[in-house]
C-alpha cells in the first residue's frame, strides 16, 4: 500500500482523533493521532492537488463527490484505485 512496515505497526496501535467541519460542500478535515496529523481541506465536485506529506508522501489529484448520503474520494496519481468512503450511519461515522 506505499507504507513502510515500522510506519504500518505504529499505526496499528494509534488512537486517532477525526474532525470534520462542514459549511455546504467545504469541508476542512484534520486527522490527528500522537504519530502524527494530516490536515486536509476540500470542496466538494472541485478536484484539487493534494500532497499526502507525513502519510504515504504522494502528489495526487484529488476528487470528493457525494454518492447518495457518503462521501467518495478518488485519487489520480502513480498509484491506481486509491481514495476513501465517509458516511454516517445512526450515531457511527464511517471512515
Amino acid at each position: 500500500i506505499g507504507i513502510d512496515f515500522a510506519t504500518r505497526k505504529i499505526a496499528k496501535h494509534l488512537k486517532q482523533t477525526k474532525e470534520i467541519v462542514q459549511n455546504g460542500d467545504n469541508f476542512k478535515t484534520k486527522s490527528l493521532s500522537t504519530f502524527r496529523n494530516y490536515d486536509l481541506d476540500f470542496t466538494v465536485g472541485v478536484e484539487f492537488e493534494e500532497h499526502t506529506k507525513g502519510l504515504d508522501n504522494r502528489v495526487v489529484k484529488t476528487l470528493v463527490t457525494w454518492d447518495g448520503d457518503k462521501l467518495v474520494c478518488v485519487q489520480k496519481g502513480e498509484k491506481n484505485n486509491r481514495g476513501w468512503k465517509h458516511w454516517i450511519e445512526g450515531d457511527l461515522l464511517h471512515l
